[in-house]
């Protein structure tokens, strides 16, 4: 029986340092993508997805995302946006657990960050596997030469997560696969978020949730993501996805 998924969380709290003097004024979620926020475009695809409730943890500049999240409340009837102020900026872990409160009772709902953006058919096709597969958490994964920008993702020949490697080394990983930043799960998720512990950077950070789940032996799967994808984390990687993103763009 397909489980009924309508809400995801998006974490949209850090500024994009990389991004130098576009982030200066604008937090990174709102930088104008083919005419429409960077966020927006996210949750138009998971609301064409079946999503209709969106908890939108902020950090800096939180004011403008406030801001706008009214705007498009306004503009989309029926489509709840819950803004949640991350206390401390303490890291992906730290922003889930500013979420926490707003899930309660719900046994299944998607995470992700608010800043990645990926071809618009690959969102259904995640919640489709969300709603129907086995799983104490489902990983989007998308394959690149080299995953050193992000998370290396180790998989078995039948899509389940053995580990994952943070941000390796250039060169250095032995997979293709890259975390591509956006999830599934239950509650038992902030039972990993509770035991976690600052990293080197010392943040809470939600990949080392999900390594704990692991070693836990809770069953942690893959999708595979296909087409385009982009972390927009420095300005070429703004230039190329307004790039691809224009001609493609249907108004809502």
């Amino acid at each position: 029986m397909a489980a009924e998924i309508t809400t995801a969380v998006l974490l949209a709290a850090g500024r994009g340092k990389r991004l130098g003097d576009l982030t200066a004024k604008t937090p990174k979620p709102l930088l104008d993508i083919a005419g429409s926020p960077l966020i927006s475009h996210i949750i138009d695809a998971l609301v064409g997805a079946g999503l209709a409730h969106f908890i939108v943890v902020t950090g800096y500049l939180s004011e403008q995302i406030e801001g706008w999240a009214k705007i498009y409340q306004s503009e989309n009837p029926g489509i709840k946006i819950t803004t949640v102020r991350q206390p401390e900026l303490n890291g992906t872990g730290g922003a889930m657990l500013a979420a926490g409160s707003h899930l309660a009772g719900q046994p299944r709902f998607v995470f992700g960050w608010g800043d990645i953006l990926m071809d618009r058919a690959n969102y259904p096709r995640f919640i489709h596997h969300a709603r129907n597969d086995e799983y104490d958490l489902l990983l989007a994964v998308n394959r690149v030469k080299d995953p050193f920008r992000g998370a290396a993702v180790y998989v078995d020949a039948h899509m389940m997560v053995e580990r994952l490697d943070e941000k390796p080394a250039p060169g250095t990983a032995k997979t293709e696969w890259n975390n591509a930043g956006l999830f599934a799960t239950g509650q038992t998720i902030f039972d990993s978020l509770a035991r976690l512990e600052p990293s080197e950077r010392g943040e809470l950070e939600l990949p080392g949730a999900i390594a704990q789940m692991i070693a836990d032996g809770r069953i942690v799967r893959a999708v595979d993501m296909r087409g385009f994808w982009s972390d927009v984390g420095t300005p070429e990687d703004v230039e190329a996805t307004r790039a691809w993103f224009k001609p493609k763009r249907k108004r809502r």
